[in-house]
């Protein structure tokens, strides 16, 4: 199974088991919609009064109905003030904020998942890198023995040359290992059910300018970002949450009907009651959600500058990001091959010493990794720009 960084995006965002959990908050916020519009049940209430059951001569129809009691009574609180409505409109806005969170946590998996994926490219290009220059210097060994035997070179020369053969296989195995533990923190981020232990992804470390401002970035940004979108659903959330407080400071009515039997007699009764609001009105609760409303703008007016200042960093980091690969693809990358090909050209036909082979040898390899890890960082900064402004499609 092959995958390229899309596939991978789409797989981590399906079967991510620490997403699976989050998303399970937004059902958990629907079912508090549902508790939020439940009304208040009705009251069934019976009693029988006087019954003679300790003088079973006295237990007749005549003791029933002249001196016993019995009351049947039902009643119903009406929620005064729009509790309910209120109730309803707080749970929702608090699922919309949720539900924002929720894909706030997809931005961050989604970069989390390129940026191991990013971390698996290098480390195949490290091991290509890698195996190539260890190919290349077998063949220095092979002509090195050639030449150990034919009396050209001291045994000591052979040995620095042997020496140095075991710094690239170091460096294949260390690649090598890399890219095992890069597969492996990808894979957890995927989901480890979701791919097959030999999963392999698809792609190259490649280079692609950015042409767009700052201006516009941050502009889509702010519209885009769905941590400041939860931050702008919050203030609402929290108007929501002080009207409420404010409609519980209503008294609630509680109506009753009853049918009550007693001396002969059939009676109906209608009873009011609610509850006089002298001391508490509620009023502790409303001050604190109409701070909190307070509070909900500033973290709004904060998530704003954050999403600013996001984009700024990460639109300067890829813009350095290619400057520093342009500078390697202007002449950089072509200057050290040369000078190891011509250091190599002349070591093997005697006319430059080995001291001065190895270190064009080192200078060159030094010098693609650091390429290679220049391509990753920029192609990360890039990544990162994706994730500051809330999307990957950038114009």
């Amino acid at each position: 199974m092959q995958i390229d960084l899309d596939q991978a995006i789409q797989i981590a965002i399906a079967h991510n088991h620490a997403l699976k959990a989050a998303r399970t908050q937004i059902d958990q916020s629907k079912a508090q919609e549902i508790t939020a519009a439940i009304r208040p049940n009705p009251v069934f209430t019976y009693d029988d009064l006087f019954i003679p059951v300790f003088s079973p001569s006295q237990l007749n129809s005549t003791t029933l109905n002249n001196i016993s009691e019995f009351d049947v009574g039902a009643s119903y609180t009406f929620e005064r003030g729009h509790k309910r409505q209120r109730r309803i409109e707080a749970a929702r806005d608090q699922t919309a904020v949720t539900q924002s969170q929720i894909s706030d946590n997809e931005r961050a998996l989604t970069f989390n998942v390129a940026q191991q994926f990013l971390a698996v490219l290098l480390a195949k290009a490290n091991i290509d890198l890698a195996q190539q220059d260890l190919k290349s210097f077998q063949d220095t060994v092979d002509i090195s023995q050639a030449r150990l035997k034919a009396g050209s070179m001291s045994e000591g020369d052979f040995l620095k040359i042997k020496l140095q053969m075991l710094q690239f296989q170091t460096d294949v195995s260390s690649a090598e290992l890399g890219l095992i533990q890069a597969m492996s923190s990808l894979r957890a981020l995927l989901g480890y059910d979701a791919v097959p232990s030999n999963y392999d992804v698809a792609g190259d470390l490649t280079f692609t300018p950015l042409h767009l401002n700052r201006e516009d970035l941050q502009a889509m940004a702010l519209g885009l970002r769905p941590d400041l979108m939860a931050a702008k659903q919050g203030v609402t959330a929290a108007d929501s949450q002080y009207l409420l407080a404010k409609a519980n400071g209503k008294r609630n009515l509680i109506t009753t009907l009853d049918y009550t039997h007693v001396s002969g007699l059939n009676n109906l009764s209608f009873i009011m009651n609610i509850e006089i609001p002298i001391f508490d009105r509620n009023q502790g609760e409303i001050a604190r959600t109409h701070y909190a409303i307070t509070q909900s703008q500033e973290l709004k007016t904060a998530a704003e500058e954050t999403v600013m200042t996001d984009v700024a960093t990460a639109y300067e980091a890829v813009k350095t990001g290619d400057q520093v690969v342009e500078l390697y693809q202007s002449g950089y990358l072509n200057q050290a091959k040369e000078s190891r090909d011509i250091s190599e050209y002349a070591y093997k036909r005697g006319a430059a010493s080995l001291l001065d082979f190895l270190d064009a040898e080192r200078s060159y390899r030094a010098n693609q990794l650091a390429y290679r890890q220049a391509l990753a960082t920029d192609m990360l900064a890039l990544e990162q720009l994706r994730e500051a402004v809330g999307t990957r499609k950038l114009p």
